[in-house]
């Protein structure tokens, strides 16, 4: 039932290491790496060979997974992702700056060891966390560097990450430390949609309307995936909206 391009991925973190070889300044980032899907220790060490090869430039975003079909491939229960989340999360960060590095908990256990090398970004790269429903919100809170929603109009997003920011203060964390990166599925079209159109979806005007409506929260980042469009397939085209995307949000 999904979309062909759902179908062919090549693997993030190696597509990431061939774009760090090829560039000196932009930051390299998931969006989002489902954390079922994977060992928290090699993924550890993957990530870091990332931000060593980048010279510090990896940014990581996680999620806990939608797709029950794939939970049911890498043998993972969908009750369980939650707390797998917090646990996979707790590894990372007792990993990156640790040595040893010891870890027990109810998913994951890790001996004294010593892992090395350690990333370049200390204690740890930036981790933000794709989330849409509320109960994912004291995992930003208290265990990442910000929020990486998708879909929300600007006055949802502003009172959610203000109550992430509040579980954040409460938890004894500056707040002011969060960042907001929200990710654009943005689709453009010839003409205008209508009202009940998603976000940074609809004619170039509409478009620019959105990304100015999300200047005015502020966010830290605004990243659009130019793939979501239909009949966006080949690399010409995909750097043709990626164009496009540059023009409306500099508009």
């Amino acid at each position: 039932m999904l979309p062909d391009h759902y179908k062919i991925v090549l693997d993030p973190l190696e597509t990431l290491t061939f774009d760090a070889a090829h560039t000196s300044r932009v930051a390299l980032g998931t969006s989002t790496i489902n954390i079922p899907y994977y060992n928290p220790v090699m993924l550890a060490r993957r990530l870091t060979t990332l931000d060593v090869l980048s010279a510090g430039r990896l940014r990581v975003a996680f999620g806990i997974a939608w797709s029950e079909d794939e939970c049911d491939v890498f043998g993972v229960l969908m009750r369980e992702r939650g707390r797998r989340a917090d646990e996979f999360l707790q590894v990372l960060k007792a990993i990156w700056p640790s040595d040893p590095v010891e870890f027990h908990g109810e998913f994951y256990h890790v001996p004294k060891s010593h892992i090395f090398p350690k990333p370049v970004q200390q204690p740890h790269p930036p981790i933000y966390m794709g989330a849409f429903e509320r109960r994912a919100f004291p995992r930003i809170a208290t265990l990442c560097n910000g929020w990486n929603p998708v879909f929300f109009p600007p006055e949802v997003m502003t009172e959610m990450f203000g109550t992430i920011k509040t579980m954040a203060e409460e938890a004894g964390r500056d707040p002011a430390e969060l960042e907001l990166v929200v990710r654009a599925n943005g689709r453009i079209s010839d003409a205008p949609q209508g009202d009940d159109r998603p976000m940074f979806s609809g004619s170039a005007e509409q478009i620019a309307a959105d990304v100015a409506a999300m200047r005015a929260i502020e966010p830290a980042d605004l990243l659009f995936d130019p793939c979501q469009t239909t009949g966006v397939d080949t690399v010409e085209e995909i750097v043709s909206q990626m164009e496009r995307f540059w023009e409306l949000a500099q508009a």
